[in-house]
């Protein structure tokens, strides 16, 4: 069963029914033979697994397949391949209902809770789908924590315990930015379960704030030079070079933020007016100038690299199935040309602050630099006014001061 080049009929147990209609769906969709061959074998493990096992196929729930993957760690330590290899395979039992749907997960009263806090947060707060999904996350890590049964926990929910919780999972935080969202999404899942009724104080103003001042920190952005060695990074003798290369040319010389540059679509770009179409923050929609040299290479990867396919993303990725860039995706393609460039790995931000600092210094006002970076609160702007060390030198006084002189103009 170890052979990748399984031949039709090799998947036994209780998935082995489903092999033919998955290699098929997975070839008309666009897979490789050899990513078909590897969904496979996944498949024909799963399913051995599963007979070994007595689960039936209406069985295969979230726990489920995490009991498999933890079987799985205990022969291999590829268990990101494998989790890979399961994900088309789980989205085509869900998609004929053999196995539950995502949303409905193992059914536990957790699960349940957690997917009636992503409906109050669509439905009632209109969140964007990735703050869903970020708060939804924060949130199971705190429903996580009670040991009790579900009802019972939050009947004996208290300050001290939400309070035990923030310190405990913001002391070994990555940034003060990760321990703010922590906090953040913390206080929204306590006012969702007090106005349903599930806790019986209102507890968010017991989450204790995270130290991290406005204007803090100082914007790093790049030197010129270390700008140009990243856009050379990518190469461009291939479709995904000159993907990557017209995707750094945007961050670069537009300012755009990484889930900006993802969310770009096709019928975004227009080249009669020389204007792309930014989805920013709140959903709002502003036309940004479309320059030379970001055309060019928009151009060059349109007419040359992209895929003929029905997404309707401007990029999206090299190999099929085809779909849009994300997120994680844009600050990959970051990183691999930092990795080139001789550079650590930066966020795709680092090029957005390199814009403003460059605009900056070379004379425009705060104003201006606000406008390009579409901000809609002049505060986020006025961080950049720390950039420009020749000016900020000039405003410094003296240290230590020079003593002051003595009346008969003899020094004290």
């Amino acid at each position: 069963m170890g052979d990748r080049n399984l031949a039709r009929g090799a998947v036994s147990g209780p998935l082995g029914a489903y092999e033919t209609e998955l290699r098929t769906e997975l070839a008309g969709t666009g897979y490789a033979a050899k990513s078909v061959a590897d969904i496979v074998l996944m498949m024909a493990r799963l399913s051995r697994w599963m007979e070994t096992h007595g689960v039936e196929v209406a069985e295969l729930r979230p726990a489920v397949v995490e009991e498999f993957l933890r079987c799985r760690r205990e022969v291999t330590r590829v268990e990101g391949a494998a989790r890979r290899g399961l994900g088309p395979l789980l989205r085509f039992l869900r998609g004929r209902e053999l196995i539950p749907g995502e949303e409905v997960l193992d059914g536990s009263p957790v699960e349940e809770l957690l997917a009636a806090y992503r409906d109050y947060l669509v439905g009632e707060r209109g969140l964007a789908a990735e703050t869903v999904r970020c708060y939804v996350l924060q949130g199971r890590k705190f429903l996580a924590e009670l040991r009790e049964p579900l009802d019972v926990a939050l009947a004996r929910l208290d300050a001290g315990a939400v309070v035990a919780f923030v310190m405990e999972h913001t002391r070994g935080a990555a940034s003060v930015w990760s321990a703010k969202t922590l906090v953040t999404a913390t206080r929204s899942l306590l006012r969702f379960l007090h106005v349903q009724g599930w806790i019986a104080v209102p507890l968010a103003a017991a989450v204790p704030a995270v130290a991290g001042w406005r204007l803090a920190a100082v914007p790093r952005g790049l030197e010129q030079d270390q700008i140009e060695a990243v856009l050379a990074g990518p190469k461009v003798s291939s479709a995904a070079g000159l993907r990557d290369r017209a995707v750094l040319l945007v961050l670069a010389r537009l300012g755009l933020r990484g889930a900006e540059v993802a969310a770009l679509g096709l019928a975004d770009v227009d080249w009669r007016a020389g204007e792309i179409i930014v989805r920013g923050k709140g959903g709002c929609l502003e036309r940004v100038p479309l320059p030379f040299e970001v055309g060019e290479a928009l151009a060059a990867y349109l007419t040359i690299a992209r895929p003929s396919c029905s997404c309707a993303s401007l990029f999206v990725t090299a190999r099929p199935p085809y779909h849009g860039l994300n997120g994680s995706a844009v600050r990959a393609i970051m990183g691999r040309a930092c990795g080139r460039a001789g550079l650590p790995r930066l966020g795709a931000h680092r090029l957005r602050h390199s814009l403003a600092t460059q605009v900056l210094r070379a004379g425009a006002p705060l104003s201006e630099v606000g406008q390009l970076l579409r901000h809609r609160n002049q505060l986020s702007t006025t961080v950049y006014a720390k950039v420009d060390h020749a000016v900020l030198r000039s405003l410094a006084r003296q240290w230590p001061l020079p003593a002051p002189a003595a009346a008969d103009g003899s020094a004290s």
